[in-house]
């Protein structure tokens, strides 16, 4: 399955992403892409997004992964509500240790 997402480029310490096109079985640092459709630089906020090319592709069957699905929202390049990419937070715990002993 053909999938868009970002694939981070750049040195240490100073992050820039490709919006490629890429097989879902390729991890995301391989390397291997089948198209560049954008970029995004998270130090200045700036995106460049092909939104035709990215549409067509969409309508050919690939997925968007969720932080990309969340910009196109933003940008308003296709509709619907952003999907939360955060982990959930999982509540705490009290060790059954402490409550044997009272």
């Amino acid at each position: 399955m053909l999938k868009i997402r970002l694939q981070r480029i750049g040195r240490k310490n100073d992050p820039s992403f490709r919006v490629v096109l890429t097989d879902s079985k390729n991890s995301t640092k391989s390397g291997k892409f089948l198209e560049i459709l954008g970029t995004y630089d998270p130090k200045s906020g700036e995106r460049k997004l092909e939104a035709e090319k990215i549409k067509y592709w969409i309508s050919k069957g690939s997925k968007l992964s969720d932080t990309l699905h969340n910009f196109l929202v933003s940008d308003k390049v296709i509709e619907g509500k952003k999907i939360n990419v955060l982990p959930k937070k999982k509540p705490t715990q009290k060790r059954k240790d402490l409550k044997a002993k009272k």
